[in-house]
């Protein structure tokens, strides 16, 4: 499987796109601050057909060129219906101290075609294979994890799970007793040995982490 990931804009936000290999139809993970330009070179390097948007919770720092890309592409935008409020309201998943002025330029509207994940997880099912989801609550309400099974499987995780550890439980919808819950169900299904996409910083594996 092909795994390319960039790390984009002013947040520092990590975009990846998931394939079967070159040539193949993709899938976009969360396309944050100034990520279009990067997915975009991505898929012309590798030949790739992008299908879907796929969000791993709605702050805007995820978000944020999902537009673009699904009018680009003609694709739609996937996300969990608790955080789909977010697209047209990014400032409501953020802190009351969190700079304003930081989200000039945001699109502040939802992709043109909006679909929602299945709220308590399941799976999708995309040309390029299929994908699970994991409703994973408690970095948001709505934070959603995507694992792609292969020879060794790989997980999006967002913000929920680090290389560090576990996300942060501290902005508007945020529940740390939700997010161990989560961390605890992601350890119950997942092998140790799963890689993990984070939101931010390096890649590393679903065993290496300190998640007690």
């Amino acid at each position: 499987m092909l795994a390319l990931t960039a790390t984009t804009g002013r947040f520092g936000t990590n975009v990846h796109v998931v394939a079967p290999g070159p040539g193949q139809p993709c899938l976009i993970v969360d396309p944050g601050h100034e990520a279009a330009d990067a997915v975009e070179q991505a898929v012309r390097d590798h030949r790739l057909e992008p299908e879907a948007v796929l969000i791993t919770h709605g702050h805007m720092d995820h978000t944020w060129d999902a537009v673009p890309l699904a009018r680009r592409y003609g694709i739609p935008a996937w996300i969990h219906p608790d955080d789909r409020y977010q697209f047209g309201a990014p400032a409501k998943g953020l802190p009351d101290t969190f700079p304003r002025e930081l989200l000039a330029g945001h699109p502040d509207r939802e992709p043109h075609d909006v679909r929602e994940l299945p709220a308590q997880g399941g799976e999708l099912t995309f040309a390029s294979g299929t994908v699970t989801v994991l409703h994973t609550p408690g970095h948001t309400g709505g934070s959603s994890m995507f694992r792609f099974d292969d020879d060794r499987p790989l997980l999006a995780t967002g913000d929920t799970l680090l290389a560090t550890g576990r996300g942060r439980a501290d902005a508007p919808g945020a529940s740390p007793s939700s997010l161990d819950a989560s961390v605890r169900d992601v350890v119950r299904r997942c092998p140790g040995e799963t890689v993990l996409l984070t939101g931010h910083g390096p890649a590393t594996t679903l065993g290496e982490i300190d998640i007690r």
